[in-house]
C-alpha cells in the first residue's frame, strides 16, 4: 500500500479546533527520539506480536512510541494455532508469524526485542521491569501479554512422570518427538476432548512412532464447549473412522509408572485401566498472572487472570493486559479472535484516542471454524442459546420455561426455535437457532458441510433480519412456481445525430441542466443501438475525452490554453468554447493548484467562477462564506450579519449548514469579499465546480451519543479539499455515530464514526436523482481516512467525463464499487502513491514541510488600527553559529519524508522543517541532501529554504542565497556555513541523508540544546527591540484634530471604530446596532 500522508489543511490553515487533539493541530510528526514514549510488551506470543504490528501500523506517521518486547521463549512469535503442522516439517522457522528480517527492518529504535528472557519483577513506582538476567527495562506504558499455561492435574498421582507432556509450545513438541523415539510401538494417550485435545491427538497420530493414539474424554461427547451431544457424537464417529480411539465418560485417577518413573498406564475412576507409553494432557489453560500479582495488580481469584477494564487497563496506571492472561468481566479467553480484538482496541486507543472516542472491549464473538482430524467443524453466534440462554445484549428472559406440556417451571430461559438437520450417511449435521418470530438467526453449529459459515456469521453479528424463511437455510429455495421474468424496453426513434440537435428538438437539458447526464446517456445508447459510432470527445475543438485531455496536460505539463490547443487541439489557434475552456481550467487547478483568479486562467472561467459568487435571476449574485464543518463563531456571525445589513442582502440557511446571502450587486462583490475574507472567511466554493461543503453533526463536541469527533474531522476534510476543482461539485458529510444526523450516506463522500474509526461511503447523491452511497471501506482509523479519500478523489478527477458527478461516475465505472475498492484500497493499478502525491502537492504553501503548524518569527504590532510586523533591527547577528561546539551527542533523527522533495527539478528542491522550536532548511541538490539553520543572521529572517541555490562548476561548491539581501552561504565542503560576501555572518550546518525507510535523517543535537542556540523564540524580532520612527511625532501631535493615522472619529461626538464595535457586541444603543 502506498505510504500514508498527513491529515491536514490545504493551502490555508483552519482555525484552532479541538486543542486537546495535538495530532490534528500541528503536533510534530514524527516525534523526535527524545519525545517518544517507551512501550514495553511482556510476551512475544501471538497476541503480543499482533499488538505490536497494529501499534506500529497506527503509529507509523507520528512515531509516538518505541517498543521493547520481552519474550520468554527462545523462538520468535509463532503461529500456535498451526502447531500440528510442525510434525511434517520439523522447522520452527516455518511457524514464525514474521521472519527475523521483519524485526530488523523496522525504523531505527522503533522495535527491539529480547528472546529467552523471563520477566521476573514489575516495579510500578519506578516504572521498570526486571528480568531473570538482572536487566532493568524502563517503561512509560507496560503491556502484559504473558499468555497462559497448560493445566496439569497436580492432584493426580504420576502427573510428573517421564513421558507426561502438555501441548503448548514448540519446545513441548520437540520434547515429545524426542521421547516418542524411545517408546516406539506403544499407545499414545491424550486426556482431554476439546479443541486442544483433538489437535494433540492428530499430533500423536502424525508422529508414526505409536502403534495407536487414544483420546480420553470425561464427557459423553467431544468438543462439549462448541457442540451439542448430537454434533459431538457425530464427530466421535468420524474421528474413529480416521483411526483415533476414543474413550468417553472416563476420568483418570492415577498414572501408573515403572521403576524408571516412566509412564506405563492410566487407571480410571471407574476401576478400569489402559496401557500407554506416553501421555499428553490437553484439559485446558490457566492465565499466567503471577508477575502481575507480585506487582500488586488486581487479579481474579476464581479462574485467575489479570483484571482489566473495558479499555484493557489494569488497576495500576499505565499497565495494560491483553490475551489469555487478561480477565474481562471474570472471563478469560483461549481463542485467538478475542485476543486479536483486545490488541486492536488497545493499539487504537494508544494512537487514535486523541482524534476519536476511545474504544471499549466488548463481549467477543466466539464463533469457530476448524478442520480437526480432517473433519470440518463450525459453531457461531449463540450456539447454545437453547440450553444456556442468549448471551450479551441479545439476552431474553421469560418468567418461566415452557415444558413439553405447556406448563412452566419457574426457570428463566430464552424462547428460541431450533431447526436441525442430521444426515448420518453423508456425515452432515446442522443446527440453527432462531428467534420466536422467525425474524433473526441467533447462532448455530455445523459438522461436515460448513460452506454457509462465512455467510451466516455476519448475519448474526449484524443482527440482519432474515430475507427468507428459516427452512431455506436447510432445504434451500423452492424452485417450483417461479415466475418467468420478462424484460420490456421502450424504444424511441431519434432522428438527431448530435446531442445539440436532440436538445433543440426536445428541449431536454435546456432548463436547469440537471438532466444533461441522463440525456447524454440515452443518446449514446440509442446511437449505439442504431449501429452508429459514439465518440466521447470533449467538444468540437478536441478529439479527446476529458480524461484523455487530463492525462495529456499532466504528462506534458501544459499550463496555458494556447499550449493545450497547440499540443492537443484540432485547431492550434482556436479560442475554444464554453465547454472546453472551463474543463481545461479545472484540469489546471486540479493538477497545478492554480487559483481561478490568476490572470492566465480568469478568461477560462464560467461567470460564477469569475466573480466568486452565484449569479441569480435578477442579475445580482448570492454569496456564501465558507464555514468549514458548519462550525461558526459568534464573531463571524456578527461579521456576516453586519455585511448583510449594510448591503441589504436576503439571508437563508442552506441545507449544507451554511449562510447564503442573496442580492449582492456585482459592483459590491469586491467590498463584500474584502470584509468577509478580512474576518477569516472565504468563498469561491458555493457556486463552482469544487468542494461545496462537508456537513457534520456536533459529534463528541457536545452529543452524548456520538463516538467520533465529526466536527473536527469535517473541518479538516473541508480545509484539505477546499481548493480542488473537479468537473462537478463535490459534497461531503461526517456523522459521529450510526444515527447519521449529517446525512453522510447521500454525499459524494461520507464518513460515519464507528468504535474502530470511520466507515467511508462514496457515490451518494441528493437532488433530482437521489442515490444512496456505497460502503468503500469499513472501520478505518482516523489517521488513514485522508489517504483513502485522496486516492478516491484524485482517481475521480483523473478518469471522469466532463460535467459528470461522482454518483454517475461510480455507476458507470467498469466493475463498480468492487473495482473502486481494488484501485483505492488494494492498489491494483499501482497508482495509489501517485494519486496521494498529486493531492499532497496541493499543499506546497505550508510554512513547514514536516508539520502544518504555523510559527511567527517576527512580532506583530498594531498601527493605524491594522496589524503589521515590527521593524527590523539595524544590525545583524555576528554570533559564530558555524563553529559552535555542541555539548550533547549528535544523533541521526528522521525529520521529513523524502518524497516531499522534487526529484526532477534541475535547480534543486528545498523544505523548511521544524524540530522543537528550531527551524531548519534542507536542500536536495543533484541527489544529495544538505541542511542548515533556517535563519539568515543578517536580519534574523527565517527564510533560507526559499533562497535560490547556486553552484561553482570548477570547485564543486554549492551555496544558497538569502532571498532578502542576497547573503550567500556555502552548503558543502570545508567552508560549509561561511558567508562568501559578508565575512561577519555564518550559519550552522548539519549532515543529512536519505534512508531506505523513505525519510530524510539529520544528525542533530538534543532538542533542548538546539533550541537554546537556534530556537525561533530566542531570535524572533520583538517589538521592544526597536522604536517607532514616528514616536516623537505621535507624542507631540496625538491630540491635534485633523486627519491622522489613528482609530478615532472625525466627528466631535464620535467614539471610534473600536468603541463602536465594543458597543455593538455589548448591545448598547437603541437596538444594539446603529447604522
Amino acid at each position: 500500500m502506498a505510504p500514508r500522508i498527513s491529515l491536514g489543511q490545504d493551502v490555508t490553515g483552519a482555525e484552532s479546533i479541538n486543542d486537546n487533539h495535538p495530532k490534528l493541530n500541528g503536533e510534530v510528526c514524527p516525534k523526535s527520539p527524545e519525545e517518544r514514549k517507551r512501550v514495553v510488551v511482556v510476551g512475544l506470543g501471538m497476541v503480543g506480536i499482533v499488538f505490536i504490528e497494529k501499534l506500529m501500523k497506527l503509529d507509523a506517521k507520528c512515531r509516538e512510541y518505541n517498543i521493547i518486547v520481552i519474550g520468554e521463549e527462545s523462538h520468535l512469535a509463532c503461529n500456535r494455532v498451526g502447531l500440528t503442522s510442525f510434525f511434517q516439517h520439523r522447522q520452527a522457522e516455518n511457524l514464525y508469524l514474521n521472519p527475523e528480517e521483519w524485526y530488523t527492518s523496522m525504523p531505527e529504535g522503533s522495535l527491539s526485542y529480547h528472546l529467552n528472557t523471563l520477566a521476573t519483577l514489575i516495579d510500578p513506582g519506578s516504572k521498570t521491569v526486571t528480568t531473570a538476567k538482572g536487566d532493568r527495562i524502563s517503561y512509560d506504558i507496560l503491556v502484559l501479554a504473558t499468555g497462559s499455561n497448560a493445566v496439569i492435574p497436580y492432584h493426580t498421582s504420576g502427573h510428573d512422570a517421564k513421558g507426561v507432556f502438555v501441548y503448548r509450545t514448540i519446545d513441548d513438541l520437540q520434547k515429545l518427538i524426542a521421547f516418542a523415539r524411545t517408546v516406539k510401538g506403544t499407545t499414545g494417550a491424550i486426556i482431554g476432548g476439546g479443541l486442544l485435545g483433538l489437535e494433540a491427538a492428530k499430533a500423536m497420530m502424525d508422529l508414526k512412532e505409536f502403534s495407536k493414539a487414544r483420546l480420553i474424554e470425561r464427557n459423553r461427547w467431544v468438543l462439549s464447549r462448541q457442540l451439542d451431544e448430537d454434533a459431538g457424537s457425530m464427530v466421535v464417529e468420524l474421528v474413529q473412522k480416521l483411526g483415533l480411539d476414543v474413550m468417553l465418560n472416563k476420568r483418570a485417577r492415577k498414572i501408573e509408572v515403572d521403576g524408571m518413573d516412566c509412564v506405563k498406564g492410566v487407571v480410571f475412576e471407574d476401576g478400569g485401566r489402559m496401557d500407554c507409553g506416553c501421555l499428553m494432557f490437553a484439559i485446558g489453560i490457566t492465565a499466567r498472572d503471577d508477575l502481575a500479582r507480585q506487582a500488586g495488580i488486581k487479579c481474579a481469584n476464581r479462574g485467575g487472570g489479570i483484571v482489566v477494564g473495558p479499555d484493557l487497563s489494569t488497576t495500576i496506571p499505565d499497565i495494560y493486559a491483553i490475551g489469555e492472561c487478561a480477565s474481562w468481566e471474570n472471563q478469560t479467553f483461549g481463542l485467538i479472535a478475542p485476543e486479536i480484538d483486545m490488541a486492536d482496541v488497545l493499539s487504537f486507543n494508544l494512537t487514535q484516542s486523541k482524534v476519536h472516542s476511545p474504544r471499549k472491549f466488548k463481549r467477543p464473538d466466539l464463533s469457530t471454524k476448524l478442520k480437526l482430524l480432517g473433519v470440518d467443524v463450525a459453531s457461531f453466534g449463540d450456539f447454545f442459546a437453547d440450553r444456556d440462554g442468549l448471551q450479551g445484549e441479545g439476552r431474553i428472559k421469560l418468567k418461566g420455561k415452557i415444558t413439553q406440556n405447556g406448563a412452566t417451571n419457574g426457570t428463566s430461559v430464552p424462547r428460541v426455535k431450533t431447526l436441525s438437520y442430521k444426515d448420518p450417511f453423508q456425515a452432515v449435521y446442522k443446527k440453527y437457532l432462531f428467534t420466536m418470530d422467525e425474524k433473526y438467526l441467533l447462532g448455530g453449529m455445523m459438522i461436515g458441510d460448513t460452506r454457509d459459515y462465512v455467510k451466516l456469521v455476519p448475519m448474526v453479528k449484524n443482527r440482519k433480519p432474515l430475507e427468507v424463511p428459516p427452512s431455506e437455510f436447510i432445504l434451500g429455495a423452492n424452485k417450483d412456481g417461479e415466475d418467468n421474468m420478462t424484460s420490456q424496453t421502450t424504444h424511441k426513434s431519434v432522428l438527431a445525430t448530435i446531442v445539440g440537435d436532440l436538445k433543440s428538438c426536445t428541449k431536454a437539458g435546456t432548463g436547469c441542466g440537471g438532466c444533461i447526464p441522463l440525456v447524454q446517456t440515452i443518446f449514446n445508447k440509442e446511437m449505439q443501438a442504431m449501429g452508429a459510432e459514439v465518440l466521447n470527445h470533449l467538444c468540437p475543438h478536441f478529439s479527446y475525452s476529458r480524461a484523455d485531455l487530463y492525462n495529456i496536460i499532466f504528462a506534458k505539463k501544459l499550463r496555458s490554453l494556447p499550449e493545450v490547443m497547440k499540443e492537443a487541439g484540432k485547431y492550434p489557434n482556436s479560442l475554444g468554447c464554453e465547454v472546453c475552456k472551463p474543463a481545461i481550467a479545472s484540469i489546471f487547478a486540479s493538477l497545478f493548484n492554480q487559483h481561478v483568479m490568476d490572470a492566465s486562467l480568469h478568461g477560462l472561467q464560467d461567470t460564477n467562477d469569475k466573480f466568486l459568487a452565484n449569479i441569480q435571476r435578477n442579475g445580482t449574485f448570492s454569496v456564501i462564506p465558507r464555514v468549514a464543518g458548519g462550525e461558526i463563531t459568534p464573531e463571524k456571525l456578527i461579521v456576516i450579519g453586519t455585511v448583510a445589513k449594510k448591503y441589504g442582502l436576503y439571508c437563508k440557511i442552506t441545507g449544507g449548514q451554511r449562510i447564503d446571502m442573496f442580492g449582492a450587486k456585482k459592483s459590491d462583490l469586491v467590498d463584500i469579499w474584502t470584509k468577509l475574507v478580512s474576518a477569516g472567511m472565504e468563498s469561491g466554493h458555493a457556486c463552482a465546480k469544487s468542494l461545496r461543503t462537508v456537513k457534520s453533526c456536533v459529534g463528541t463536541t457536545w452529543c452524548r451519543f456520538d463516538i467520533g469527533d465529526s466536527v473536527g474531522m469535517a473541518i479538516r476534510l473541508e480545509e484539505r479539499y477546499k481548493s480542488i476543482r473537479p468537473p462537478h461539485k463535490i459534497k461531503g458529510g461526517v456523522s459521529g455515530c450510526v444515527r447519521e444526523c449529517a446525512e453522510a450516506q447521500n454525499k459524494d463522500f461520507g464518513l460515519i464514526a464507528t468504535e474502530k474509526g470511520f466507515n467511508i461511503f462514496v457515490g451518494g447523491n441528493g437532488g433530482a436523482t437521489p442515490r444512496h452511497s456505497e460502503l468503500l471501506a469499513k472501520d478505518i482509523p482516523p489517521d488513514d481516512v485522508v489517504p483513502i479519500l485522496d486516492r478516491y478523489l484524485m482517481f475521480y478527477i483523473r478518469t471522469v467525463d466532463k460535467l459528470q458527478r461522482i454518483a454517475c461516475w461510480v455507476e458507470n465505472l467498469p466493475g463498480g464499487i468492487e473495482y473502486l475498492r481494488k484501485v483505492v484500497l488494494e492498489d491494483c493499478l499501482d497508482i495509489c502513491a501517485e494519486l496521494e502525491k498529486q493531492m499532497t502537492e496541493r499543499k506546497a504553501f505550508q510554512q513547514f514541510g514536516n508539520t502544518e503548524e504555523r510559527v511567527e518569527s517576527t512580532e506583530v504590532v498594531r498601527e493605524h488600527g491594522q496589524s503589521r510586523p515590527t521593524n527590523w533591527l539595524k544590525d545583524g547577528i555576528t554570533e559564530d553559529f558555524r563553529e559552535h561546539m555542541w555539548k550533547s551527542d549528535l544523533t541521526w533523527q528522521p525529520i521529513i519524508e523524502a518524497d516531499k522533495f522534487n526529484n526532477t527539478s534541475p535547480t534543486g528542491s528545498s523544505q523548511n522543517v521544524k524540530r522543537g522550536d528550531t527551524q531548519l532548511a534542507i536542500f536536495k541538490i543533484k541527489g544529495r541532501y544538505y541542511a542548515t539553520q533556517q535563519m539568515c543572521p543578517h536580519k534574523r529572517a527565517f527564510v533560507l529554504s526559499d533562497g535560490l541555490v547556486g553552484d561553482d562548476m570548477e570547485t564543486g561548491k554549492f551555496w544558497v542565497s538569502c532571498p532578502y539581501h542576497k547573503r550567500n552561504y556555502t552548503l558543502n565542503g570545508t567552508e560549509a556555513g561561511k558567508c562568501s560576501n559578508d565575512e561577519s555572518m555564518n550559519i550552522a550546518t548539519f549532515p543529512a541523508e536519505e534512508r531506505d525507510d523513505g525519510m530524510v535523517y539529520l544528525k542533530l543535537p538534543s532538542v533542548e540544546e538546539l533550541d537554546s542556540v537556534l530556537g525561533t523564540e530566542k531570535w524572533k524580532v520583538r517589538a521592544g527591540e526597536t522604536k517607532s520612527r514616528f514616536e516623537k511625532y505621535d507624542g507631540k501631535y496625538k491630540r491635534v484634530k485633523g486627519r491622522k493615522a489613528f482609530g478615532g472619529s472625525h466627528l466631535n461626538d464620535g467614539i471610534g471604530e473600536e468603541e463602536a464595535a465594543r458597543r455593538i457586541l455589548a448591545r448598547q444603543g437603541s437596538d444594539g446596532i446603529e447604522w
